[in-house]
């Protein structure tokens, strides 16, 4: 038999017996002043026996969740005096509860974390963190249940010793209190009468424990970091933010906003990663090569086809206008007239409260701070490959300045890298006109996303013209001839055997010629030369560990962007920037945790991959129960009008739910229509309301609508519409 079923069934038959035997009269104020007298009689003949007996009796009621504690606590002051009492009832009732604890553990977690997941991942976050201070705060408490608190925290990852030593120290007052009202038993006449309004204000009062505890902690978190400082009397400037990127940027200007003294300090260009080598420069050549690609097949618009014929230094110079038309927004003037004061040049933090910046000039300026905001950002990571650095190789970080000078298209390309950058990249180059191979190390592309849209993105790039090779490794690159090669070699041996069949060649090598070779195999964060390590923040993750509030080892220190993770967007490094900004200036009276719960993301090849929330994949390994709403945009009716009728929306809700868990939208312009979705998802709002909201016609966003109505169709209550269908014909005679 089961071991769950055992001991649900023992469980079962104590408490069955417990009330059998009328055990539960005895546990009650009237019941044991009745039974002092005989209790007495017992202690004096046999007081091991007594206290063993009653020790055991209080284990058990506190393990099956009976009622009677409290009593029993009271009947410990009676029988056995303060001291006595009060050690025999603390243990007794810290093992009882631990063993309800690992009861409720052993019988229901597996079933809680299989029915709600996410929920109870969330909650063992925090109970990781802050487990020990939550319990401590509920067991100072009386208003919150004995028993319940044990089943409760039976359901999370709190370690047992922890529970059990937590609970000892915990509920001693509350334990005190009783054990010292016992031995005043005879005057009291109801359990109403502990509860005095004094001691309801003692209990009420101990709640504040906690808060007095935590500020305690952070005091003595505070001594321990800064102790080898020395703070400044005063501070020339409430906030220095070290980056202008997308984080540092939106950081400063919320301090600006509130009238906090900010500095902001950038080495190289204004606008970060974002502006000058990333999101704008990469959706202008995108749109350069989707015009090409229009014009190559125009008969889809019942235009004649033509070969696009442009200069590439003209596609380039476009590129560069286009960042220079949006660098205002970001520059230096700009932000110099919000109230900011902006220095150039690279920033080293001395100690908690000063920064040390080497002016671009060649000067060198200290300054005292309060407060300090890392936001630093990230750089392509460059592999180590042999002979890498002998042929030669470009980044999204330096391919714009490079390409610029070129006065032709690259005619043969390598993009190294599979996300969401070397896909864009890879598509967009071949629909210019370049010889594109396009090599990932995984299975597949955009690993992030379902197995169905990693098709689907690799199908659209083989028709763009890029040649991919997913399962296979770079492992060096030569020069032959006055020419570069990568060499790369599959990773599985079906893959290699395959390939020989169709070149014949013995070899699992292959030599990949190309004119330049983009490396997009990810990115790191910008860590070094900032004192860092000098301040011991830790960094081991390759990110600038945090916590919820993005605050670092010092208090006084946080970090926002991708200098922090755990997403590296742009639109993720503004979010946190208001977090940083309000808690780093306003910490002291209000911090606020960073809310991840809804973070969308876009990868902008032809057509668009957009995405919310959960994927099938991801429900799957959290385990959730759940379905899947399909739309395929063949039928809508903006799609087919545009010769674009492809792609789809796929939504995950919890079976049965209209509940939004995540979307993933595969069209032409996704990530601009995916917005409803988002918001959805952010405030609570169900598949239904979006059902029930108007969209104009005709739009792509109809799509979210017919997707909506695709769930209602197949929740549809047929029993009910079955007797509508029988009301409808008795209707008609």
């Amino acid at each position: 038999m089961n071991k769950k079923i055992i001991l649900i069934i023992a469980v079962i038959v104590l408490i069955i017996g417990f009330f059998y035997f009328d055990l539960n009269d005895l546990l009650t104020l009237e019941g044991l002043k009745g039974s002092m007298a005989q209790f007495d009689e017992y202690k004096a003949e046999s007081p091991l026996l007594v206290i063993g007996g009653f020790f055991l009796i209080y284990v058990l009621v506190t393990a099956l969740s009976l009622p009677g504690a409290a009593i029993l606590t009271l009947a410990a002051g009676a029988l056995f005096g303060l001291v006595q009492g009060l050690l025999i009832a603390s243990f007794a009732s810290s093992i009882g509860a631990t063993l309800a604890f690992l009861t409720s553990r052993y019988l229901l977690r597996d079933t809680i974390k299989q029915r709600f997941p996410e929920r109870l991942e969330s909650i063992d976050k925090g109970v990781k963190k802050e487990g020990a201070f939550y319990l401590f705060t509920l067991r100072l408490v009386p208003l919150f249940p004995f028993f319940i608190i044990n089943l409760l925290m039976g359901l999370t990852a709190i370690k047992t010793w922890t529970f059990y030593w937590v609970s000892q120290v915990g509920m001693l007052a509350g334990t005190f209190v009783y054990v010292n009202a016992g031995t005043q038993l005879a005057q009291i006449d109801s359990l109403s009468g502990i509860l005095s309004f004094d001691l309801i204000v003692s209990f009420a009062l101990l709640g504040f424990f906690p808060l007095i505890a935590k500020w305690m902690l952070n005091m003595f978190k505070k001594r321990r970091v800064y102790k080898n400082y020395t703070k400044p009397k005063s501070f020339d400037r409430n906030m220095i933010v070290i980056g202008a990127g997308a984080g540092g940027l939106v950081t400063s200007y919320i301090a600006a906003t509130v009238k906090a003294k900010v500095t902001l300090i950038e080495a190289g260009e204004m606008g970060g990663d974002c502006l000058n080598y990333g999101c704008v420069p990469s959706k202008a050549l995108i749109k350069s090569a989707k015009v090409a690609e229009h014009m190559r097949h125009a008969e889809r618009y019942g235009l004649d086809n033509t070969e696009p014929q442009f200069d590439f230094n003209n596609v380039m110079t476009r590129i560069h206008k286009i960042i220079a038309d949006i660098a205002p927004n970001d520059s230096v003037e700009r932000y110099t007239n919000l109230g900011v004061e902006v220095l150039k040049g690279y920033a080293k933090i001395i100690d908690p409260w000063t920064v040390e910046v080497a002016l671009n000039d060649g000067s060198v300026q200290r300054l005292t701070t309060r407060t300090i905001v890392l936001a630093t950002g990230a750089r392509p990571v460059v592999p180590d490959l042999p002979g890498l650095e002998e042929t030669g190789y470009v980044t999204n970080d330096t391919m714009w300045e490079k390409f610029a000078q070129l006065e032709e298209l690259p005619q043969r390309i390598v993009v190294l890298g599979g996300g969401p950058i070397g896909t864009e990249l890879a598509q967009a180059f071949a629909r210019l006109g370049s010889n594109v191979t396009q090599i990932e190390r995984g299975a597949r592309l955009i690993k992030r996303e379902d197995i169905e849209v990693s098709e689907f993105a690799e199908q659209v790039l083989t028709e763009s013209g890029v040649k991919v090779l997913t399962s296979h490794q770079a492992t060096r690159c030569e020069v032959r001839a006055g020419k570069n090669y990568l060499i790369v070699e599959p990773l599985n041996r079906a893959d290699a055997q395959d390939k020989q069949s169709k070149q014949g060649d013995k070899q699992q090598e292959i030599a990949i010629e190309y004119d330049e070779l983009i490396c997009a195999v990810g990115r790191n964060a910008r860590l070094e030369g900032f004192g860092l390590e000098d301040l011991g923040i830790d960094t081991k993750n390759k990110t600038i560990d945090t916590d919820d509030y993005l605050e670092t080892l010092y208090p006084n220190i946080y970090a926002a962007g991708d200098v922090v993770g755990p997403y590296q967007f742009t639109h993720v490094a503004s979010h946190q920037a208001w977090y940083a900004a309000v808690n780093a200036l306003f910490g002291h009276l209000k911090k606020f945790k960073v809310d991840y719960r809804v973070i969308p993301w876009t990868t902008f090849i032809d057509p668009e991959v957009a995405r919310v929330g959960l994927n099938e994949q991801d429900a799957i390994d959290k385990g959730i129960d759940f379905e899947v709403t399909r739309y395929d945009f063949k039928d809508l009716d903006r799609a087919v009008t545009e010769s674009a009728n492809y792609g789809f929306i796929k939504v995950i809700t919890p079976k049965g739910k209209d509940k939004i868990l995540g979307v993933t939208i595969v069209a032409e312009n996704a990530g601009e229509f995916m917005s409803e979705f988002i918001l959805a998802m952010k405030h609570g709002l169900g598949l239904n309301k979006i059902l029930g909201t108007i969209h104009m016609y005709p739009t792509w966003a109809e799509g979210n609508k017919y997707a909506a109505g695709d769930w209602k169709r197949n929740h549809a209550p047929e029993k009910l519409l079955e007797w509508v269908e029988k009301y409808h014909t008795w209707r008609r005679g």
